[in-house]
C-alpha cells in the first residue's frame, strides 16, 4: 500500500499511477459508457484492490471497480483533502452567552480516510466556526473536554462532564450545550440530570446522526437549535435536543431521564418514552409542551454531585438466562442490579434463588420492563408477587437505562442500602411519570 495513495493497492493503484493522478486531483472515469467525474479521495486501508473512489459534485462518494475497459483520466490538479475551518465570526457583546462543551461523536467528527469511517476530530471552536449562524444567536465560550465516540464514554466521563458544566454555570453563562455522540447520549443525559441539581440555566445535549461531510447531515440544524434553546429557553433542566421529524423543521427537547434512541440512523431517532417531550422549536420559536418544568433562574446556585458507583449491572432477562450470571455479580462485589424483566416485571422462577442471594448480600435489586411503553406492575401475577416478597424493588415506568444510571449515582452518594432504596423510588429528576396515558401506551384494563 502506497503512502502517497492511502488505501490503494494492486490493480487500482496501478491504474491511478498510469493515469498520473494523485489524491485530490479531479479525475474522469469512463466505464461501459458511463462517466464519473470527481475528486480522487483516499480509501479505507481495509478495502480491496479493485476500486477507485471519487467524491462527486453532489457530495456523495462513488466507488468504481477497475476492469479491462475502465479508463481513468486526470482532468485537473488538486490538493490532498484537509479540513481548514474558517475564522471565528465576530462575537456580539449584546447576545446571551452560551458554553459549548465538546465530548466527541458524529457531530464533532470528520471522515477518517484510513478506515473509511468517521472519527472524533473537530474541536468545539471548529463547531462554532463552521456554523457561522451561531454568531447571530449567542456569544460562544467553546471548550473541548473529550474526543470520544459515545460507546467509549464511561461513568468517570459523566463526572468530568458534570464538573465542566458546573464550572461554566458558575461563570454565569446563559446556557450550556454538550456536544455528544448519539449512541449513549441518553445514558449521559440521565447521569447529568442526577449529578447537576438546582440548575440555573438549561443544559442541552446535542448530537447528529449523519456526519457533516454528508449532504443530509443534521449536525448544523441540531447545533443551532441547541444553542438557541440554551440562550433563551424558559426551562432549566437537562435535555436532549435532536430532530423531531426527518425534515429540518422541528427540534424536539426531551428530558434527560425519559429519552431513548429508537432508530439506528433516522434523524428523528430520539423519542420521549412514557412522557411528553419538554419543548419543541420551530422557526427559532420555542414552545413548552408541559406545564411542570423547572424555570430558568440565573440567581439559583447549582448543586454538583458527580460521583457514580460503577459496580452496578443492568441484566436483561431472556428465556434460558443462566442464573449464574446474577450470582457472578454478587460474588464480584457489585452493589446493585437493575433487572430488565419481561412484560409487567418478570424473570423466570429458575432465577429466583440467584435474585434472593443478591438481596441477602445487600445488593439493591430493582425491576424495570424491557417493553418500551407502559409501566411495571408486579402485583398482577404470582411471579411478580414472589419477586416483591424476595425484595425486588419495582420502578414503575423508569427506563432501564435511566434506572442503571440512577442507581450508579445513588450508590455514589451513599453506602446505606436502606437510604439507597428510598432514593431509588423517589422522583428526583422526572424519571417517573405520575401516570402513563393510553396514548403513551398504558394498558387499558
Amino acid at each position: 500500500m502506497s503512502e502517497e495513495f492511502p488505501g490503494y493497492k494492486g490493480k487500482a493503484l496501478r491504474a491511478l499511477k498510469k493515469a498520473g493522478a494523485e489524491i485530490g486531483d479531479l479525475i474522469r472515469i469512463t466505464k461501459n459508457g458511463a462517466v464519473y467525474e470527481g475528486l480522487l479521495i483516499p480509501r479505507s486501508e481495509y478495502g480491496d484492490e479493485l476500486h477507485v473512489v471519487v467524491k462527486m459534485k453532489n457530495g456523495y462518494n462513488v466507488g468504481v471497480s477497475i476492469t479491462p475497459n475502465t479508463r481513468i483520466e486526470k482532468i485537473g490538479a488538486g490538493v490532498k483533502p484537509a479540513f481548514v475551518p474558517p475564522p471565528l465570526p465576530k462575537q456580539k457583546a449584546d447576545l446571551p452567552s452560551v458554553a459549548i462543551i465538546s465530548t466527541g461523536g458524529t457531530i464533532a467528527s470528520r471522515v477518517d480516510y484510513r478506515t473509511g469511517g468517521v472519527r472524533p476530530a473537530l474541536s468545539a471552536s471548529d463547531l462554532y466556526s463552521v456554523v457561522p449562524e451561531l454568531s447571530e444567536t449567542a456569544r460562544i465560550d467553546a471548550e473541548i473536554l473529550l474526543s470520544l465516540f459515545s460507546e467509549n464514554i464511561a461513568p468517570q466521563h459523566w463526572s468530568e462532564m458534570a464538573k465542566a458544566v458546573a464550572r461554566h454555570a458558575e461563570k454565569g453563562v446563559d446556557g450550556i450545550v454538550v456536544a455528544h455522540g448519539t449512541d449513549t447520549m441518553a445514558y449521559t443525559a440521565a447521569a447529568l440530570s442526577f449529578a447537576l441539581q438546582n440548575l440555573p440555566v438549561p443544559v442541552i445535549l446535542v448530537g447528529s446522526q449523519r456526519s457533516a461531510d454528508r449532504p443530509s447531515s443534521d449536525a448544523a440544524t441540531n447545533l443551532t437549535g441547541a444553542v438557541s434553546a440554551a440562550a433563551k429557553a424558559p426551562f432549566a433542566e437537562v435535555v436532549v435536543a435532536m430532530h423531531g421529524t426527518v425534515s429540518d423543521k422541528t427540534i424536539m427537547f426531551h428530558r434527560g431521564t425519559k429519552v431513548r434512541k429508537c432508530h439506528t440512523s433516522r434523524r428523528d431517532t430520539f423519542k420521549s418514552v412514557n412522557a411528553k417531550p419538554l419543548a419543541k422549536m420551530e422557526d427559532t420559536r420555542i414552545t413548552m409542551l408541559v406545564d411542570d418544568y423547572v424555570k430558568r433562574d440565573s440567581k439559583r446556585k447549582i448543586f454538583l454531585k458527580p460521583k457514580f458507583e460503577e459496580k452496578v449491572a443492568l441484566v436483561k432477562f431472556y428465556p434460558g438466562l443462566n442464573p449464574k450470571v446474577l450470582e457472578w455479580y454478587v460474588d464480584a462485589g457489585y452493589r446493585g442490579i437493575i433487572l430488565e424483566g419481561t412484560g409487567l416485571g418478570h424473570v423466570g422462577k429458575y432465577c429466583f434463588s440467584a435474585v434472593r442471594k443478591a438481596v441477602e448480600n445487600n445488593l439493591v435489586v430493582a425491576m424495570t420492563s424491557q417493553c418500551i411503553w407502559g409501566r411495571v406492575h408486579m402485583n398482577v401475577y404470582d411471579t411478580g408477587r414472589d419477586l416483591l416478597e424476595i425484595g425486588v424493588i419495582p420502578l414503575e415506568d423508569m427506563l432501564p437505562e435511566t434506572a442503571l444510571v440512577k442507581l450508579m449515582w445513588i450508590l455514589g452518594q451513599t453506602k446505606n442500602v436502606d437510604e439507597a432504596k428510598r432514593l431509588l423510588t423517589a422522583n428526583l429528576a422526572h424519571e417517573f411519570s405520575p401516570r402513563t396515558t393510553v396514548e403513551e401506551g398504558e394498558e387499558t384494563e
